[in-house]
């Protein structure tokens, strides 16, 4: 990888268009602080900037055990609400913002670790990965979007069912819940993720942005009004030069077509 490693709270490094952003606080299992809120919002915006894709990994055996609790219990409850809100931002920069971002998942994916998995547009896990939201018994409730991301990757039912019961999932359960877009041998989580960030990042700029930023507002539109803003979307992507240039290349056999999975 080029690129230089800030080796702090969070670390960045290039991988050519994609940028690899790592959560560095294995002796607390990558727990989520103020501190690391912020950090994270300045490699978010930074790989925006200067990057097609983004990847999201954890330094060590586990992606994010959550929040910090210790500076969480401190908190009076107004700032408890800032922070919460602060979360709800930074988060926001990843799932609407303008690159497609892939999380890369081993050992504990809990709490706001989950929350921020979430915010991925893609979710790769290992086989070492496991799901919790343990806010029942912790005497909270989440506070990083999950009720609104969570809720809509795996059904409300099922995310009530976790934080009630403190139900752990392992990596292939979680698939199978929708929580999960691949399931990888353990420690190959983050090979797989810049590889789907790779080839996210040719895609057509206009296009991904589109994929980003429409189709979780027109999942809370009705449905003529989402009709409607699929229109005005498809037609504003197919008018640019780079989709005539990919549409000529297809069309004069000089792009591949789509063919069904060597293991089908």
């Amino acid at each position: 990888m080029d690129g230089s490693a800030e080796q702090n709270l969070v670390s960045y490094e290039r991988h050519g268009a994609v940028s690899v952003i790592g959560l560095n606080r294995p002796e607390k299992r990558n727990a989520i602080s103020d501190r690391v809120v912020e950090a994270l919002a300045d490699a978010v915006e930074r790989a925006t900037l200067e990057s097609r894709a983004a990847v999201i990994h954890g330094a060590g055996p586990h992606f994010c055990a959550g929040l910090d609790l210790a500076e969480h219990v401190e908190k009076p409850l107004i700032d408890a609400v800032k922070g919460s809100r602060r979360w709800h931002r930074v988060f926001d920069l990843i799932e609407r913002g303008a690159i497609p971002f892939v999380s890369a998942l081993r050992g504990a994916v809990v709490g706001g670790g989950f929350e921020l998995a979430a915010s991925t547009h893609i979710r790769v896990a290992d086989d070492t990965a496991f799901f919790a939201l343990p806010e029942g018994s912790r005497g909270i409730f989440v506070g990083g979007g999950g009720s609104v991301r969570i809720a809509r990757l795996i059904g409300t039912a099922r995310m009530g069912d976790m934080m009630l019961t403190g139900r752990v999932l392992r990596a292939r359960e979680m698939e199978q819940w929708g929580g999960v877009s691949y399931v990888t041998p353990d420690g190959a989580a983050l090979d797989k993720a810049i590889e789907i960030a790779e080839r996210t990042a040719s895609n057509a700029e206009l296009s991904n942005y589109a994929i980003l930023n429409a189709l979780p507002r027109i999942q809370d539109m009705s449905s003529e009004d989402g009709l409607f803003l699929e229109s005005i979307m498809s037609a504003l992507t197919s008018a640019t030069p780079e989709a005539e240039d990919r549409l000529r290349a297809f069309l004069e056999k000089r792009a591949a077509k789509v063919e069904a999975p060597k293991d089908a």
